[in-house]
């Protein structure tokens, strides 16, 4: 029941709106692209109904963003700080909007935003691989009670990889499928491999860095994607989203830009059918004194057990050609059955870490 009330509070967060004391986020639509003649309550972004706590946002470049800024570095090394750039503490928005419908008739529908408060951890560093883990922390001040509650949500994670000639490529149904790029296509590139909550796989792409005098920025080249989070319980029109991804650092944070194709890959005439597109631009912007105690415990506990699951995850994806994993079993997903377990530690044990993670693997996992 915990892991549900948890779950719960999170999708109102992340799913439904804005986790904020500034009230006025969610009060009307802030969106240049979102069809200004369409009546306003049609178009009002999606919101939810949690207040957080406020935020201080840091005033002065952070001592990271400096660092990228040192002259004679390599371009390797201005790649390697421009990624762990993106480690901190943040308050994160998140804003979706359809731009453009292809199926008649096309009625838009409306803006998604949304903003919490999340750490993200350098949890892997070595000289041609860093990986970043998001954790949110979120104090949420509910409607008609004086109290507040501390939510902790391992959220997602992505792997920065140096000219990584193996990509795992998402095809569709919940299917992904590994592919092999040539060493000249992917000289002085990156990799980013994007991970769900549970660490599995999410999409993978490749791009290459770019830095200038105050501006450095990634962007990926064509990726296919699952359906996003944000749309599981209120889209059945699409399951696909075909599309880019720009990250930007910047001297208070970060950005990330997508330009997104959604696409309908089960339908009558076998062909994949283009719905609409989409536009997404997701702001990371420091912030400073902030409590994120909670998170750190949260994670100095279960980081044992979480890095046995991405050893396990990758011994699957280096030893399969093809990987799909099953929406349930026994009417569990598996972030509910690997947050249950994560949420009972106390004393972590290797041994039984393992072997539940093997098992729990080989029940939501074909492959071949």
């Amino acid at each position: 029941m915990k892991i549900l009330i948890r779950l719960f509070l999170c999708l109102l967060v992340i799913y439904l709106g804005p986790v904020s004391a500034e009230k006025e986020i969610a009060a009307q639509p802030r969106y240049t692209y979102a069809w200004p003649f369409s009546a306003a309550d049609k178009m009002r972004p999606r919101g939810g109904i949690t207040t957080g706590s406020a935020v201080t946002l840091q005033k002065e470049p952070h001592t990271l963003w400096l660092q990228l800024q040192e002259k004679n570095l390599s371009k390797k090394e201005k790649d390697r700080r421009a990624i762990r750039a993106m480690s901190g503490s943040y308050r994160a928005s998140f804003d979706f909007v359809e731009l453009v419908g292809f199926t008649e008739p096309y009625h838009p529908v409306r803006p998604y935003q949304s903003w919490g408060t999340e750490y993200i951890y350098i949890i892997e560093d070595q000289p041609d691989f860093i990986s970043l883990q998001h954790i949110l922390v979120m104090t949420f001040e509910i409607p008609g009670q004086t109290k507040t509650q501390t939510i902790v949500v391992k959220h997602w994670r992505q792997d920065w990889m140096y000219q990584d000639t193996s990509l795992l490529r998402y095809d569709k149904n919940k299917t992904w499928v590994n592919d092999t790029r040539s060493v000249d296509s992917v000289d002085g590139k990156w990799t980013q491999a994007v991970f769900q909550v549970d660490d599995s796989p999410r999409y993978e792409s490749v791009g290459e860095w770019v830095h200038h005098d105050n501006y450095s920025s990634w962007e990926s080249d064509l990726t296919r994607r699952p359906l996003p989070r944000r749309e599981f319980s209120i889209r059945n029109d699409y399951d696909l989203l075909v599309g880019t991804n720009r990250h930007t650092i910047t001297p208070h944070g970060w950005i990330h830009e997508e330009d997104n194709l959604k696409v309908n890959t089960n339908n009558e005439h076998g062909a994949e059918q283009y719905i609409a597109r989409e536009a997404g631009f997701n702001r990371y912007e420091r912030i400073v004194n902030h409590d994120f105690s909670e998170g750190h415990l949260y994670w100095e506990k279960t980081k044992n057990f979480w890095s046995d699951v991405r050893l396990s995850w990758r011994k699957v994806i280096q030893t399969h050609d093809t990987i799909r994993i099953k929406d349930t079993v026994s009417e569990k997903k598996l972030f509910e059955v690997m947050f249950e377990y994560a949420d009972e530690i106390v004393n972590y044990t290797e041994g039984q870490g393992r072997d539940f993670i093997k098992n729990i693997l080989q029940e939501f996992i074909h492959s071949n």
